[in-house]
């Protein structure tokens, strides 16, 4: 092993509103901050997080074309899609009306695509 798993980082205009979204879908906390805008998430300081770094000509993913890859998202397992839909909708959310019976996609607030799943 070389090392350890520290972050998933996204890139994004604003640090603060991506990271607080994130913070209500996963219940995690801010576990680092600094004052030229990054932020990272999780459960504890010593244990690995999200990172959201802030870019100032930010250009988001273009799901699910490839001129624009995805570069990267994260699946949330929740217990009822339905619910779980209305809740990140109402947080800012974008429904990509796409998915299957196990899974929905969605963009975050800076455009990166998630899912939504449950088997």
């Amino acid at each position: 092993m070389i090392g350890k798993w520290q972050a998933t980082v996204f890139d994004c205009p604003d640090t603060d509103r991506l990271a607080s979204f994130y913070e209500d879908i996963l219940g995690m906390i801010r576990v680092q901050h600094d004052d030229d805008g990054w932020i990272s998430i999780g459960d504890a300081p010593d244990r690995p997080a999200l990172g959201f770094q802030r870019v100032a000509d930010y250009t988001p993913p273009r799901w699910p074309s490839q001129d624009l890859p995805q570069q990267v998202h994260l699946d949330v397992r929740v217990d009822d899609l339905d619910i779980a839909e209305a809740k990140v909708l109402a947080l800012g959310a974008v429904s990509m009306n796409s998915g299957s019976k196990a899974h929905r996609v969605y963009l975050d607030p800076a455009g990166h695509p998630f899912c939504l799943v449950s088997w």
